[in-house]
């Protein structure tokens, strides 16, 4: 199934929402796709930004700069900062794993174990005289096992609001519920 929520920053993204098996489910919000209107604006500026320091300058090194900056720009733009999908897999009995899927297509995945999870919490911050909320893992400090070790924050690029996180919340902490439970029933 798949919900329309909006973003921390108000622009449009979707959570899809599948369940695999009772201790399986899989969370991913998808944020809204590279817009060819903002990508030509970009490209315009700067090449009418060259054209004149060339007209000025005179000197045509400068149009070819301008057109291989703003390829290789665009290129690390897609490979290492536009995030298209982000997704959680959270399996009861192994762990779970965090999914960042890039516009070029590169993934990059991170795996916690279910013996590090301590909890998944929805915390709240102060940025720009806003309060953002967002979904976080808590990792267990293996010397102390009241305490926590690191805190893995989730959906960074997405940043989704409240209504979202709260149901992404409800879905891992049943099946965290039935991992706290399966001990004591066997």
């Amino acid at each position: 199934e798949e919900r329309r929520y909006r973003s921390a920053s108000g622009a449009p993204i979707a959570l899809r929402r599948r369940q695999h098996s009772a201790s399986c489910r899989e969370l991913a919000v998808r944020c809204p796709r590279l817009q060819l209107r903002s990508l030509s604006a970009v490209t315009s500026a700067v090449w009418l930004a060259a054209y004149g320091l060339f007209v000025l300058s005179e000197n045509s090194m400068v149009l070819s700069s301008a057109i291989f900056i703003t390829l290789i720009g665009l290129i690390i733009y897609l490979h290492f900062v536009k995030i298209d999908q982000e997704s959680l897999l959270v399996i009861g009995s192994l762990g779970i794993q965090v999914t960042s899927s890039y516009a070029s297509g590169k993934e990059s995945t991170t795996f916690i174990e279910m013996s590090q999870v301590k909890d998944v919490v929805i915390n709240e911050a102060i940025h720009m005289q806003k309060v953002i909320y967002y979904l976080c893992i808590l990792l267990q400090d293996p010397g102390d096992p009241q305490g926590v070790s690191e805190v893995v924050p989730l959906f960074q690029s997405s940043k989704p609001r409240l209504d979202c996180l709260i149901e992404v919340y409800k879905s891992c902490q049943e099946i965290l519920e039935q991992r706290k439970t399966a001990p004591q029933s066997s």
